[in-house]
């Protein structure tokens, strides 16, 4: 049985995914509203679920990782304790050896903008400590999903 937190979504373009997450009581501090740090579990959530999608997640790659290189997160809203988040998610980017995902977290509510976040990730080879390039079979999942909203930073 394939069972998915997320869903293909047309609802905020660039945006064709989206993932649904519920703002814990864990996930708040003393003024009530969401940790900033908190939102970073999020996004990976939702990056995850879009992997899932794709058909990427767990794929074999030769022994290599995509390591976090750059997060930058913008602040717009509060999001309080039980509120139901949507976070879209995207790739944005796709270069020779790194990505760059593009998020967006809205309370389904009101449908506020909470916060919005990129995040560049880059496959290593972790015993060697080096770049490496991203298979083929990984990008085309990402480049067929993704269209000509997808800026390729290499051309094929």
């Amino acid at each position: 049985m394939t069972f998915s937190f997320g869903h293909a979504s047309g609802r905020r373009p660039p945006f064709k995914y989206s993932s649904f997450t519920r703002v814990g009581f864990s996930d708040t501090d003393a003024q009530g509203i969401v940790y900033y740090g908190r939102y970073l579990p999020y996004f990976d959530y939702a990056r995850v679920e879009y992997s899932r999608h794709l058909g990427v997640l767990g794929h074999e790659l030769s022994g290599c990782e995509f390591v976090m290189r750059a997060c930058e997160v913008v602040y717009e809203a509060p999001a309080r304790f039980d509120d139901l988040l949507e976070v879209f998610v995207r790739t944005k980017r796709l270069g020779r050896t790194s990505l760059t995902c593009e998020f967006a977290a809205y309370r389904v509510a009101d449908d506020e903008l909470m916060c919005t976040a990129e995040q560049v990730l880059v496959l290593v080879h972790p015993g060697e400590k080096r770049s490496e390039t991203i298979p083929d079979d990984y990008r085309e999942p990402i480049e067929r999903f993704e269209g000509a909203d997808l800026e390729l930073a290499v051309s094929r």
